[in-house]
């Protein structure tokens, strides 16, 4: 894009004499740099003053600066050109929701400014991710050091009421136009065709699967945490070894949304909703509302218990013991190519967390499973993550 430059000199304050400066403007699209520049060479005389001298002839001294400040002018222009600061510049907004047939989405209808909004910045660093104690499955071994770069992180599960903004904008996305292909039959299946359940507005979505998981996170312009930040968001930056976000102490009650029993004998679908509460120990019996429990020290809520939730990377039951050191991610595709392509994805991808409905053992921060990304389930949800240098 050309840009048009002008330039000013400023008349006002033009002399020929070696104690003042001719002021030159140089303006380009609304900015304005001014260059005080010399007229006069400390080897020529100061002008007469005599009354004597034509008007019309000028004298030798101001020839000589024009042809200084002519020079100057030439500098200026290219010095402003080379080192102005961008004018009118508007960020560039990636539509990484594009790919070769299958279910589109629309633009993301937040703008970057506001991506961040209720989110919490995790710092980069590194952390002992796994768990090698007596509860720890293999799948959570070995323990091994990981970095990964700071990122941004939603404080809260997503709601029902966030997930209705985002099928009303993408109808293909809503439970009677999904193609099958990204579903298991069960998709949004307490939902009443485009509505949820009433009073339900602030409580996690549930029965989603990893594909709508990830259409709504790139059509906010955000994506799924990996693993690796998940567990590190958890954690809280000084949960080392620690076996939930809040410590050691076992879960009463207090801390998050869970069982403390086998839950199976009062298994019902339709959100607990004809659960009785007096036969509750424990927890809701049900999904709870969102920050209905207390934070953990980053300040994220639900990190243990309510709903599962899905992340970015491949169900590798091995992945640990060849993970890489710095932004770990399991699978053969980069995070990028999962982004743009999660659409052809067929692998397993990894649930983190625990429920409502999973004992103590289950909501461990090391503790990890994985389902196919059809699946979707009255215990599952999800949360965002946000790059913090796109």
């Amino acid at each position: 894009m050309k840009s048009q430059v002008t330039v000013t000199l400023d008349a006002s304050r033009l002399a020929v004499n070696q104690t003042h400066n001719t002021a030159l403007v140089i303006k380009t699209n609304g900015s304005e740099l001014r260059v005080p520049i010399s007229c006069v060479p400390v080897d020529v005389a100061a002008p007469s003053t005599s009354s004597s001298q034509d008007p019309a002839t000028p004298p030798p001294q101001a020839k000589s600066t024009a042809g200084w400040v002519s020079a100057a002018v030439i500098f200026g222009v290219l010095l402003f050109i080379t080192y102005r600061p961008p004018v009118n510049e508007k960020p560039v907004q990636r539509n990484l929701d594009r790919s070769d047939g299958g279910a589109q989405t629309s633009s993301p209808t937040v703008s970057r400014a506001d991506v961040s909004a209720g989110m919490v910045l995790i710092p980069g660093g590194e952390f002992q991710m796994g768990n090698s104690d007596s509860e720890a499955y293999d799948h959570e071994k070995p323990v091994h050091t990981v970095y990964v770069d700071a990122f941004y992180m939603d404080k809260y599960e997503v709601t029902n009421a966030q997930f209705k903004a985002f099928v009303d904008a993408n109808p293909q996305w809503r439970k009677d136009r999904i193609p099958r292909a990204y579903h298991d039959g069960d998709y949004l299946n307490l939902w009443t065709g485009n509505r949820y359940p009433n009073g339900k507005s602030n409580y996690p979505v549930v029965y989603v699967s990893w594909y709508a998981a990830m259409a709504y996170a790139q059509w906010v312009g955000k994506r799924l945490p990996t693993e690796a930040e998940w567990e590190k968001a958890a954690r809280g930056g000084f949960l080392v070894g620690k076996k939930y976000p809040w410590g050691n102490i076992a879960p009463n009650g207090t801390q998050c949304n869970f069982a403390d029993k086998n839950l199976s004998e009062h298994w019902d679908e339709n959100w607990g909703e004809n659960w009785s509460d007096e036969n509750a120990d424990d927890g809701y019996y049900q999904v709870a509302p969102i920050g209905s429990y207390p934070p953990n020290s980053y300040g994220l809520y639900d990190m243990a218990g309510n709903v599962w939730e899905w992340c970015l990377d491949e169900g590798d039951a091995g992945f640990y013991r060849r993970s890489p050191l710095r932004n770990p991610l399991a699978g053969e595709m980069t995070l990028r190519a999962v982004m743009k392509n999660y659409q052809t994805v067929t692998t397993d991808r990894v649930l983190r967390g625990g429920s409502w409905f999973n004992d103590a053992r289950s909501l461990r921060v090391a503790n990890r499973v994985g389902y196919s990304p059809t699946y979707t389930n009255v215990l599952l949800g999800f949360r965002c993550a946000k790059d913090v240098n796109p």
